[in-house]
């Protein structure tokens, strides 16, 4: 059996997040904006010069019409027309300039807030599934980031819409005050009834996101207990709540959608509204001769490019609202502090020799030894593994020592909890197999070689009896997954037997490892787990009698109490016992 070992070249390392303002949206904004402060300046300064070039061109215009073509002045034209041309090559070369750098911005928020989510989310760990649902987390790391990104790229075409109505406003007021007046008051009017409908948006979307976020968690509980639902006649009354909160979920839609296009339809009848009233009012002082001709053309090209650059600073108002509303979820995410907190000492390392125990439920793993844990109630399993591995807080010593004196990090190395949630990633079968991958490997402390870490992983394939699931892949160790989808339940446990045993922590704690598996398989994976687990202490809640046959140690769990330990064989003789594992082996 061998799997490539040649490290693969290192990325370039991206620089810390650093530490995100989370007091508020607005401020969580600013501070991605200040992230990237190089190129938010960069494509804001070529955003104002891009559509300065255009604002200008209008003018220019007129002026070649006055002074060029209307008195046949043919040097005045080429003049004129030398400029509309120049400012177009500018602002063509600006505009890619801004777009790169919007780009860039987009990017780089999105990333930004992607990596903070992670290392939130890795930060939390376990506590994090019943802290933040299911929904919640994947609508920021999908949806919001998204937003995020795309209203600092917006920044640079709607400040330099701002910037030109301001410059188009003056030049109206300059050349015509009754029309410059008619811009600033058409403007503001405009600008409220948008920011009154993107006040509706908000309130709406929020709610839309609300019931999004529960239908996601119901679709996850309903896939992840589908083959339960079956067995208890569960399967319709779920499918009908489903279709019944989807359907909730497409009204509060339509509803945004409603909304929305009113947004659109103010988009474009405000601004068609006010060119068509300065371009009337233009053609009436021409006619009166209060104004030339190449002015009120280019009034008509102002109103054009004031319509369109309206319609931008819209744009980018509606863009910074859905932003808000994403920033205002993202910092509620990151603001989430672990409840467990590390201790000042590091956890030393050893051979696995350190006694396991939990005061709480009377609980001792000896060193060295594969002991079972067989619980009346299949919650006392998961309580119980949490509270020994400190996902949850506790009085658990290991080694005389109190677990919540050692930093975290060092307990997960030496104390590893592995239940059948425990999700597989995308990628190569191998590295998701062994979790220090080749050249951890080739480097670790235990100066394993290459060769030495294709013999382990072989032998952990073994002991969890994976073979034939690595075997029937096209590639084998080298398959691409997809995060363990194409394989059944008990090849997924199988294989994440093999990932923990690859890890080879001192103390191992498995929460029913062989559920899902046939009898055959199982026996196999219980015969071969002590061996290959030899010096090392392992805890397996179980009630399998196959598991229990081959363990060195039982204990028995019940109402949180350890009432009853010894042999497996011995403790066949206390009816509330033998009445756990006979259920098991009926079932």
């Amino acid at each position: 059996m061998h799997r490539t070992t040649t490290p693969a070249p290192s990325p370039a390392t991206a620089p810390a997040p650093g530490v995100p303002d989370t007091r508020s949206a607005a401020r969580y904004l600013l501070w991605l904006a200040s992230r990237h402060r190089r190129t938010v300046l960069l494509a804001t300064g070529f955003g104002v010069a891009c559509t300065m070039s255009q604002a200008l061109i209008p003018a220019a215009v007129g002026r070649a019409l006055d002074l060029g073509l209307i008195p046949r002045d043919r040097r005045a034209l080429v003049l004129w027309a030398s400029v509309v041309l120049l400012l177009g090559v500018v602002q063509a070369l600006t505009g890619m300039v801004r777009d790169r750098g919007s780009t860039a911005n987009r990017l780089g928020a999105s990333y930004l807030t992607t990596r903070l989510l992670v290392r939130k989310s890795a930060e939390l760990g376990t506590e994090l599934p019943g802290r933040v649902s299911t929904g919640a987390v994947v609508g920021a790391g999908s949806l919001d980031v998204g937003r995020l990104g795309t209203a600092l790229e917006g920044t640079a075409r709607g400040a330099g819409a701002v910037v030109a109505i301001v410059f188009v406003a003056v030049f109206m007021l300059a050349s015509s005050w009754r029309l410059g007046l008619v811009v600033l008051a058409g403007v503001p009017v405009i600008a409220a009834v948008v920011t009154w409908l993107m006040r509706r948006l908000h309130d709406r979307q929020a709610r839309l996101r609300e019931r999004q976020g529960a239908l996601t968690d119901l679709s996850v509980d309903i896939v992840d207990g589908l083959r339960v639902l079956r067995g208890i006649g569960g399967e319709a009354v779920y499918g009908l709540r489903y279709r019944e909160a989807s359907q909730r979920v497409r009204a509060e839609a339509v509803s945004v959608a409603g909304v929305q296009s009113n947004i659109a339809l103010g988009r474009l009848l405000l601004p068609g509204l006010l060119v068509t009233a300065v371009v009337w009012l233009g053609a009436r002082q021409v006619r009166a001769g209060t104004i030339e001709p190449g002015v009120l053309v280019s009034f008509y090209g102002y109103a054009v490019l004031l319509a369109d650059e309206l319609r931008q600073v819209t744009v980018m108002v509606d863009q910074l609202t859905r932003a808000g509303v994403a920033a205002g979820r993202v910092t509620a995410f990151l603001r989430l502090a672990p409840e467990l907190r590390p201790g000042p000492d590091v956890l030393p390392g050893g051979t696995g020799g350190a006694e396991l125990r939990d005061p709480e439920s009377g609980l001792v793993v000896p060193p060295g030894l594969l002991v079972g844990v067989v619980c009346a109630d299949g919650g006392d399993a998961l309580l119980l593994a949490d509270r020994l591995g400190r996902h949850r807080e506790s009085r658990v010593t290991y080694g005389g020592r109190a677990l919540e004196e050692f930093g975290l990090d060092g307990v997960r190395r030496r104390i590893l909890v592995v239940g059948n949630g425990d999700a597989m990633f995308s990628g190569p079968l191998a590295a998701e197999l062994d979790p220090r991958g080749p050249a951890d490997a080739a480097g670790s402390p235990d100066g394993a070689a290459p060769a030495e870490a294709d013999a382990a992983l072989a032998r952990a394939l073994r002991t969890a009896s994976a073979e034939d699931v690595v075997d029937a892949l096209p590639d084998r160790l080298g398959q691409e997954t997809a995060g363990g989808r194409e394989f059944s339940g008990g090849q997924r446990q199988r294989l994440r037997l093999v990932r923990a045993l690859m890890t080879d922590p001192e103390v191992l704690v498995l929460v029913e490892p062989t559920n899902a598996l046939d009898a055959h398989t199982e026996g196999r994976v219980a015969a071969r787990l002590g061996p290959h687990r030899s010096g090392r202490s392992t805890v397996v809640f179980t009630t399998s009698p196959l598991l229990l046959d081959h363990t060195d140690h039982v204990v028995y769990v019940e109402d949180g109490k350890a009432v009853a330990e010894g042999p497996h064989p011995e403790l066949l003789s206390d009816p509330r016992y033998r009445s756990a594992v006979i259920r098991e082996a009926l079932a």
